[in-house]
């Protein structure tokens, strides 16, 4: 019993009709201009054909014809043909323009996608990279300079010793700066720090 199962897309049935009528139809290569009307002919020669509908050949044709490979073959000079091969005559300019400009605005739409489908996945790739470890803060030197130092063996700074520009060590406490006098008022003492800053402190608190 002949299978008779129904053509599931316009696809199946390019390849279908392609079969039928290969001097018309190719599924490779450049398509060759189709007879003015085909439709009613294909129509009228697949009518018995329970496999197709007129339905499905209208859009299998409409899929074909806006095809690249058709509109490229869609040229000067190039010859129409009917179902079985036979020419049909030679194409009209205004087809070959058409032709011309539906290939071009097909071309030019599908570069757009293109474009837009990479830009979203460079974005995404983009979104999905793992954060690299931020880099630690670089060292403030000024910072570093005004940050105590750590205990050094020092004396009490003696009476002749208390002179503008003498450099001293500033007793904080928990640590020792290095600094230079550079105003002397009795008990006050301003200094000046390895970093710039100027501070006044009491005499007693100066080490030699």
């Amino acid at each position: 019993m002949e299978n008779t199962e129904k053509l599931k897309n316009s696809k199946e049935v390019i390849a279908y009709i392609a079969e039928c009528f290969p001097k018309c139809f190719t599924l490779e290569g450049e398509a060759k201009p189709l007879k003015i009307g085909i439709f009613q002919d294909l129509a009228e020669r697949l009518a018995e054909d329970e496999k197709v509908s007129k339905t499905q050949l209208r859009a299998a044709l409409r899929q074909y014809t806006s095809s690249w490979r058709y509109l490229h073959g869609v040229k000067p000079g190039a010859v129409r043909v009917d179902l079985d091969g036979n020419e049909c005559g030679v194409l009209e300019e205004e087809h070959v323009e058409h032709a011309k400009t539906t290939l071009a605005e097909s071309k030019a739409r599908v570069n757009a996608r293109r474009k837009e489908q990479a830009q979203k996945a460079k974005q995404e790739a983009k979104a999905n990279k793992p954060k690299a470890n931020k880099p630690k803060p670089r060292r403030n030197p000024a910072k570093a300079a005004a940050k105590p130092q750590q205990p050094v063996e020092t004396r009490p700074l003696n009476a002749d010793e208390m002179i503008i520009g003498k450099e001293v060590n500033v007793n904080m406490g928990k640590g020792n700066m290095g600094a230079t006098i550079v105003e002397i008022n009795k008990e006050d003492v301003r200094v000046q720090l390895a970093n710039g800053l100027q501070m006044v402190v009491k005499a007693e608190h100066l080490r030699a």
